[in-house]
Parts: C-alpha cells; sequence; structure tokens
C-alpha cells in the first residue's frame, strides 16, 4: 500500500516540480520582456501622441484666428489698439504653425 502511494505521489509531483521549474526558468525572460515593454514606445502609440498634437495645435490656431477675426472687425471699425492687436495675434498663429512638434 505505501509503494502504492509512494509511487502515485511520484507521479503526481512531478507535474507540480515540473510547473515549477517552468516558472523559475522562463521568469526572467518574462521580466526582462515586460521591462523593454514599459520602457518602448510603439508606433501607434508614436501615432496617437502625434495625432494629439496636430490636433491640439490646429485647436490654437483655430482660437487665435477667432479672436485675431473678432480685433480686425473693430480695427475697420477705428479701433486702432484693436489693429494692433489683431497683427500680433496674426504673430501667433504663425508661430504656431512654425512650431514643430
Amino acid at each position: 500500500m505505501r509503494l502504492v502511494l509512494a509511487v502515485m505521489s511520484t507521479f503526481l509531483l512531478q507535474g507540480c516540480v515540473t510547473s515549477l521549474v517552468k516558472n523559475v526558468v522562463t521568469a526572467p525572460v518574462k521580466i526582462v520582456s515586460k521591462t523593454a515593454d514599459v520602457l518602448t514606445t510603439s508606433q501607434s502609440e508614436s501615432d496617437e501622441k502625434r495625432g494629439r498634437q496636430l490636433r491640439h495645435r490646429e485647436e490654437n490656431i483655430g482660437e487665435l484666428a477667432r479672436r485675431r477675426e473678432k480685433a480686425r472687425e473693430r480695427c475697420a471699425d477705428g479701433d486702432k489698439d484693436a489693429c494692433k492687436k489683431a497683427a500680433d495675434i496674426s504673430e501667433q498663429i504663425a508661430d504656431e504653425r512654425d512650431r514643430s512638434y
């Protein structure tokens, strides 16, 4: 009876030992690959970031263009300060367009 239990436990424990050895052996590889994944940026992540930056830039340019248009309207009505403000905003728009991301 003891012999049967010893033989059966040996077979049952082989699976556990094999699983444990497999986990111990593959752990460093998993750690290295996870670290590399965290430290690097994929092409799609880079594209998404670039897209967000471009959308943000276009929103800024749109807001500046609306402010410039209002200043130009006031300038046309004779407001000298508005003429200067419109010119300043035009420069800001040019700077925003020239800015590289």
